[in-house]
């Protein structure tokens, strides 16, 4: 089968940085379902991933790739869920080869049925952001996904990107206020188009800008990039609320105003289910299937801002950079094989 893998793990501005590579078809065993790929997403994660191996050689190489639809080819003795031929849209196991190939093995517990009214390519933008949206607001902040918390306000920053792009949608359909942050004018529409009440610049004493909205505090906050804006959100957040975070860090994160507050501090990150087998790991699959059937009611839509081109390796680099220049609006996505 064809393939877009890495043999040393390069910056992105290096020669060779993927290879296109014949592989093995592999074989379903247990609830595996044999999938055969039609579109895939590229996420921080996998230029995280790419970048950060040190001198280590693959051979055979290493295929990425953690967010992608296509179509059930076959399946192991033990799936329940799909049958051959059923679309479907996951994010995968990163304990697992990946997505960047024509085939590829993923557990049926963390795959949902793709939404009908959307290409293999609009449905390719969705999994792993979606997963980590509605796990941090209804798994880790409790938000009730139903409008059980109607009125409440969230706080989401960096909400122009892919996690913060579903994440806006999530949060107005659980019917929260929201507060996105962006700094630019582009990322500021693509907010409110998405639903979002609110814009702030992080650029900006954002504590500043939340009180000349007439707030003091905000019921949830979400840090969907990294975490500079820590303290200002400590400030931010009210008493006995809660404060979810998806970004690795090496900087200080004071706890002082946390305690105060008698503050929740969260931390989401999607593949613990898959990479534990969380005996809830079917969960994942259930919240893809209910998104999918927000998707097809007009409810919710794609995050798909740009299609580079087909599965290859070199524009499998071209979506690497873009992602690593962060100004990325939404998602990034191969579609087929070339």
């Amino acid at each position: 089968m064809k393939a877009v893998g890495i043999t040393h793990y390069r910056d992105i501005d290096e020669n060779d940085v993927f290879v296109d590579v014949d592989l093995p078809k592999p074989t379903p065993k247990g609830r595996d379902l044999l999938i055969a790929v039609k579109a895939v997403s590229v996420n921080p994660v996998d230029t995280k991933v790419r970048a950060g191996g040190g001198d280590k050689v693959e051979n055979p190489p290493r295929v990425l790739g953690w967010d992608a639809s296509g179509v059930v080819e076959a399946l192991g003795a033990e799936v329940t869920l799909f049958k051959p031929g059923d679309e479907v849209y996951y994010a995968g196991d990163i304990t697992r080869s990946g997505s960047n190939a024509e085939f590829q093995l993923v557990d049926e517990r963390i795959v949902g049925h793709k939404p009908k009214s959307l290409s293999f390519a609009e449905a390719a933008a969705l999994p792993l952001t979606t997963i980590t949206a509605y796990e941090a607001f209804f798994d880790r902040l409790g938000i009730d996904r139903d409008g059980a918390n109607t009125g409440e306000t969230i706080l989401i920053v960096g909400a122009g990107g892919g996690v913060g792009s579903i994440g806006v949608q999530l949060a107005k359909a659980a019917g929260l206020t929201v507060i996105g942050t962006a700094s630019r004018v582009e990322t500021s529409n693509w907010i409110k188009e998405l639903g979002g009440d609110h814009i702030i610049n992080h650029h900006a004493d954002m504590v500043a800008q939340l009180q000349d909205l007439g707030m003091q505090y905000v019921d949830h906050i979400a840090i969907f990039n990294d975490m500079r804006h820590w303290e200002a959100c400590v400030e931010m957040i009210r008493p006995q609320g809660g404060i979810v975070c998806i970004d690795d860090t090496d900087l200080p994160m004071p706890m002082d105003g946390m305690k105060l507050k008698a503050a929740t501090l969260h931390w989401e990150f999607m593949f613990a289910r898959a990479m534990h087998e969380t005996p809830d790991m079917i969960e994942q699959h259930k919240l893809l299937s209910h998104v999918a059937v927000e998707i097809d009611a007009g409810r919710i839509r794609t995050t798909l801002d740009e299609i580079v081109g087909p599965i290859t390796a070199a524009n499998m680099q071209k979506a690497h950079a873009l992602i690593e220049t962060g100004s990325a609006r939404g998602k990034v996505v191969l579609a087929g094989f070339d």
